[in-house]
């Protein structure tokens, strides 16, 4: 979808990864399996899941390609820090994301 390719995939095992990964991305991106390697982008995906789960999933393409793409900017729009690794104190955190929540749900009311 964004047209890089990357040069390995770390997935957690699964037998349909390595045919999938020759078949979409070529022979030259390297495949390695670890449990705990993809934790970082399975916990970032676990509001998307634990919000589809209930819905019984996306139906299409389409939509799921909306809700992600609008769930991130909502998420980034809350979260308070503008790099990884960035410390911000629990008191500034907590004002900001209560500020940017108010201007959320302002713009969700007038839509």
């Amino acid at each position: 979808m964004t047209g890089v390719i990357p040069d390995r995939v770390t997935t957690d095992g699964h037998d349909a990864y390595p045919g999938a990964i020759r078949t979409e991305l070529g022979r030259h991106v390297r495949h390695r399996t670890s449990r705990y390697l993809n934790n970082r982008l399975e916990q970032d995906h676990r509001g998307i899941k634990g919000r589809c789960r209930p819905m019984l999933g996306l139906k299409s393409t389409g939509s799921a390609r909306r809700y992600c793409r609008g769930h991130d900017e909502l998420r980034n729009f809350l979260r308070c820090r503008s790099r990884m690794r960035q410390r911000v104190p629990a008191a500034t955190r907590r004002w900001q994301h209560m500020r940017r929540a108010a201007i959320a749900l302002g713009i969700l009311e007038t839509a």
